[in-house]
């Protein structure tokens, strides 16, 4: 691929996700509280989790071994925030869930894969290859630090709430439960807020048009999904808070 290839690229793939944002609102990806008959065959939840996040944390790293730009520090400080979620989020956060023998469809395995792939190779090569090389005075622009603060800020409400809610269950327990505390007091899904937050500032430090779109696609895919499980409580919950709102506090 060429450079001048990338802006079609990019437009190609931000069409995908909003053609994806539009169909989430109307069908809810079928797996976890929204598992459901008609989606194909399915598989044990933690290896489809791995299979499909490892793309993610695997073809960046395949881009720096063949780049020549294996010494570029801020190339590889991006890499290493990259991998800092992806290591979670790929080969810790899978065997940490909570629900014992719970599936979920190959097919929705199959369209997170192609996402990661997607999403992982155009990461991977506007960093090592694509994009322009920068010195370490990126480190302290505004951008990036404003950035890096947003993306700490997010991947830790985003962890926390994922503690919160393995808390929810005992071992043995697959059934589900109102989460409290942390985020929750305002949002239903602040594990959601936190990733919108973290790749908003991956966008801002990496001031790039393949962190933008990223983030992009992550509002595109999270929105929905949050507005499906706020939901979901409401109806499964006559008690549920009625002040919380689905994603953004006050708001929506």
């Amino acid at each position: 691929m060429t450079r001048d290839a990338l802006p079609h690229l990019l437009g190609i793939w931000l069409a995908v996700g909003l053609v994806s944002f539009i169909a989430l609102f109307r069908v809810s990806a079928p797996y976890g509280r929204h598992l459901r008959q008609g989606w194909g065959p399915t598989i044990h939840r933690t290896i489809g989790w791995v299979l499909m996040e490892l793309p993610a944390a695997v073809l960046p790293v395949a881009f720096l071994l063949f780049s020549d730009r294996s010494g570029d520090v801020v190339s590889l400080a991006f890499l290493g925030l990259w991998l800092a979620h992806y290591f979670n989020r790929a080969l810790i956060f899978p065997f940490r869930m909570q629900g014992g023998q719970e599936r979920m469809p190959l097919s929705i395995v199959g369209m997170a894969f192609c996402f990661n792939l997607v999403n992982g190779s155009l990461q991977g090569w506007y960093f090592f290859s694509a994009g322009p090389a920068r010195d370490t005075s990126w480190f302290l622009d505004p951008r990036f630090l404003i950035g890096l603060a947003l993306f700490a800020a997010g991947y830790g409400l985003n962890l926390h709430s994922d503690a919160i809610l393995r808390r929810l269950r005992a071992p043995g327990d697959t059934g589900y439960h109102i989460p409290s505390g942390g985020g929750f007091r305002l949002v239903s899904c602040p594990n959601y807020l936190g990733e919108i937050v973290e790749w908003g500032g991956w966008a801002l430090l990496t001031w790039s048009p393949t962190g933008l779109v990223f983030f992009l696609w992550t509002v595109a895919n999270l929105a929905p999904r949050a507005w499906s499980h706020h939901r979901w409580y409401l109806e499964k919950f006559p008690g549920y808070p009625a002040d919380r709102r689905a994603l953004v506090p006050y708001l929506f």
